[in-house]
């Protein structure tokens, strides 16, 4: 007879540097597309929310005054690391979304090619995207990107790791902080992606992740003062159109970035104006010295 106790690991949320559960002490099991019961991961509530949402404030200010070129070195350590642990990822997206190993490997494999690639626009965005502007008048005019503050992201349900990496790494690499609600269906692979940006050199708040139902959250959302921006992915109408009513009573911005899944396997994932969605453009003149 076999006594062994048959221990389930609960997964954490990832909020201001720190592993917490849900201030509510609510769970929900994870289940395999078979049924199978695979873990527990904690079930977000409106505190859990806005603990996110002061985290992500209290980091911004610290993270947008990173010089590019280290927000790019921080980036690419990510990378490092989600490289040292794509096994247990490919492992962690098989059994949950029941892929076969070696489409579940390609996905960590793209996640990490995602992030080296917006690791290098960090010391490039300016150049590319400011611009020196003609005035007539004895002045240079100098026009420079700036990040938006705090952005919400949501993340479609599939695919559960190459989307979450193809949202965030645009939002982050220019300054800004995110509040991160990660699958509802496939919770487990962004919750052990949390794990990796812990020790990814991140400064704690920059990015936080959320676990759980969007419904008990998405209101929260709209209505958060002291969230600038919203990046949706999920794609549905419902959860746009709520986002959308809150972002036009209180003045967040809104984008969506509606991809089908096989989408986010292609280059339509990393389109690099896609940064543009959270940054703000702040213009300076200086006179010209005789």
């Amino acid at each position: 007879m076999n006594n062994d106790l048959e221990i389930r690991k609960t997964y954490k949320m990832y909020i201001g540097g720190s592993f917490v559960r849900s201030e509510s002490g609510r769970y929900l099991p994870a289940q395999s597309t078979t049924g199978e019961l695979l873990d527990n991961y904690c079930q977000a509530s409106r505190k859990d929310f806005r603990d996110a949402v002061v985290a992500a404030r209290g980091a911004f200010e610290g993270w947008a005054k990173r010089t590019a070129y280290l927000r790019g070195q921080i980036l690419y350590r990510a990378a490092e690391m989600l490289q040292n642990r794509a096994s247990e990822l490919a492992n962690e997206i098989s059994r949950s979304t029941g892929v076969r190993p070696p489409k579940a490997r390609a996905e960590v494999d793209l996640a990490i090619d995602r992030l080296v690639y917006f690791a290098g626009w960090t010391d490039k965005l300016s150049q590319v995207f400011g611009a020196v502007n003609p005035v007539a008048s004895s002045h240079f005019n100098f026009t420079t990107p700036e990040p938006t503050g705090v952005v919400a992201v949501l993340a479609p349900d599939e695919p559960a790791l190459v989307s979450l990496v193809s949202l965030i790494a645009p939002v982050i690499l220019t300054g800004n902080s995110a509040v991160v609600v990660a699958s509802e269906k496939y919770p487990l692979p962004a919750a052990t992606f949390a794990e990796i940006l812990a020790t990814s050199d991140f400064p704690g708040g920059v990015v936080n992740l959320l676990t759980g139902k969007r419904s008990d959250l998405v209101s929260h959302i709209a209505s958060h003062m002291d969230v600038n921006a919203v990046v949706d992915g999920t794609g549905i109408a419902e959860v746009g159109a709520q986002l959308q009513a809150g972002a036009a009573h209180n003045l967040k911005r809104y984008f969506t970035n509606a991809f089908s899944p096989a989408d986010w396997f292609t280059a339509k994932a990393e389109d690099p104006y896609k940064i543009l969605d959270t940054i703000e453009y702040k213009t300076a003149w200086h006179p010209i010295g005789l």
